[in-house]
């Protein structure tokens, strides 16, 4: 069997993850002339064409199709290789974590400053997106490790393992009081500001609203869990945050707290690639016991 050039390979897999020889050739920093001749040899080799032209676009036909399918296991693999190697071989180690922006920041500060070692040998690298953008980026080995708010469907993404952390009830503040109305109907007689429904945490409001029987208005929906509590902080609306750090909260003495529940959990996963788990930080996140940490025992 005459022997597989796999810098033209590496050329074909990254034209058709990019989408077009350009993208290809910026990512590769070639000339687009040059990728291009060299999956022309690829294709002389494999003796059929790999992409066809349509319009401006370029298509992979039923071999490239093909072609890509093994070859991104083996690009993959060879990333995983190269992870493994760098984290285990290196004095210092650079962990690129992401963050689903609707989580609690304080909390999941304290989760990952928990497994940093004092040594200094690690250094962190915090990225703050959707659980989607973020699940994209881990898929693209762009991060080490995701912090969400929900785990992965393991049937759909049988490459990534997530872990329950912990969870916590959730209260409800506002700006100015409402004493004349219990809770949770009180929460009828402002707008409300909630996480996002694309967030499991804004989800599960939305069907608990519902179970309750309140018919709530909706003020505004944020993918990000600060930007809703300082909009809270400042308008008449009411808003969600973590029932534990209801003492935190409230020492701004404008905010009154309305209520709680513990029928709404806000849930904490950890989500990693397969490559990972021997990452001395993924490791110890799960081995880690954060029971008090959620139960609120551990807020200094």
């Amino acid at each position: 069997m005459a022997h597989l050039n796999y810098n033209h390979l590496y050329y074909f897999w990254m034209t058709y993850k990019r989408g077009s020889v350009t993208a290809a050739a910026q990512a590769l920093f070639l000339t687009p002339q040059t990728v291009t001749g060299q999956i022309k040899l690829l294709e002389e080799r494999f003796h059929g064409a790999l992409f066809i032209r349509k319009g401006p676009r370029i298509i992979p036909t039923e071999l490239g199709q093909l072609v890509f399918k093994y070859a991104d296991k083996m690009f993959s693999l060879s990333y995983e290789m190269l992870d493994i190697v760098n984290y285990t071989g290196q004095e210092s180690l650079l962990f690129e974590v992401g963050v689903a922006d609707a989580l609690s920041k304080t909390l999941a500060s304290k989760v990952l400053m928990s497994v940093m070692p004092q040594d200094g040998k690690m250094q962190l690298r915090c990225i703050e997106s959707t659980h989607e953008m973020l699940l994209a980026q881990l898929s693209e080995h762009k991060l080490d490790m995701i912090l969400s708010d929900c785990a992965i469907d393991s049937d759909k993404q049988d490459t990534l393992f997530s872990k329950w952390l912990g969870e916590c009830g959730v209260a409800f503040f506002s700006a100015h009081p409402i004493d004349d109305v219990p809770f949770p109907a009180c929460l009828e007689v402002s707008p409300l500001l909630v996480p996002s429904r694309r967030s499991a945490l804004g989800r599960k409001l939305l069907s608990w609203f519902d179970e309750v029987g309140l018919s709530v208005s909706i003020m505004g929906e944020f993918d990000d869990a600060a930007l809703m509590t300082a909009f809270g902080s400042t308008c008449e609306g009411i808003f969600v945050a973590p029932a534990i750090y209801t003492e935190e909260i409230m020492r701004d003495v404008r905010i009154h707290q309305l209520g709680m529940t513990d029928d709404i959990k806000e849930e904490y996963y950890v989500i990693f690639a397969q490559r990972m788990i021997q990452h001395p930080a993924v490791k110890r996140l799960c081995k880690s016991d954060f029971s008090e940490l959620f139960a609120g025992l551990n807020q200094s």
